[in-house]
């Protein structure tokens, strides 16, 4: 058998400077990137329990930019809404959002470790002159632990262990937006 030394070493080296995506085994969002002043559908993955114990609970925190959120029912789970006040008033379709969802709880189901499943929530995105990134802290309640997926990237730690799912939100793509 013939070993091509230099395709061995290139694999080697990808693999030492790209080491997997550790974002498969976190809770993300399927979709990571939508434009500002549109609405959007934010489906949140969860593909593990916590250390092989089922996920019972499952809380989102709403970043401010973000508001009237309304979270998709799921057979089997109850939703709890936290309300508050917004730091900015938001406007859209001429009403102004002066408080609102600030994070969602789904509970009383139980996911199993071997599954994944999703938790689906619809809301309007605040409008922006330039690209940020939103991000939406997440806790998982398990049978046995949890899981605290609030770790939001910083100059020090561009890619923390437990990282928040991140929202890529590009600048609106007319002044009025799109509906």
């Amino acid at each position: 058998m013939k070993v091509r030394w230099g395709l061995l070493w290139g694999c080697v080296g990808l693999a030492a400077v790209h080491p997997g995506t550790p974002a498969a085994a976190h809770v993300s969002l399927e979709k990571g990137e939508a434009r500002a002043d549109t609405s959007y559908k934010a489906v949140l993955r969860v593909t593990h329990g916590c250390e092989g114990s089922p996920t019972l609970t499952f809380r989102v925190s709403i970043p401010e930019g973000v508001f009237n959120v309304k979270p998709m029912p799921k057979p089997g789970w109850t939703i709890r809404l936290v309300r508050g006040r917004y730091a900015t008033p938001q406007v859209s379709h001429g009403k102004t959002y002066a408080s609102g969802v600030q994070e969602i709880v789904w509970s009383g189901g139980r996911l199993p470790d071997d599954f994944y499943d999703e938790f689906v929530f619809r809301a309007r995105l605040a409008g922006a002159s330039r690209a940020t990134t939103l991000y939406f802290p997440a806790v998982q309640e398990c049978e046995k632990g949890e899981n605290r997926w609030t770790e939001i990237p910083a100059p020090s730690q561009p890619r923390p262990r437990h990282p928040a799912p991140g929202l890529k939100v590009l600048p609106s793509a007319s002044p009025h937006g799109h509906h």
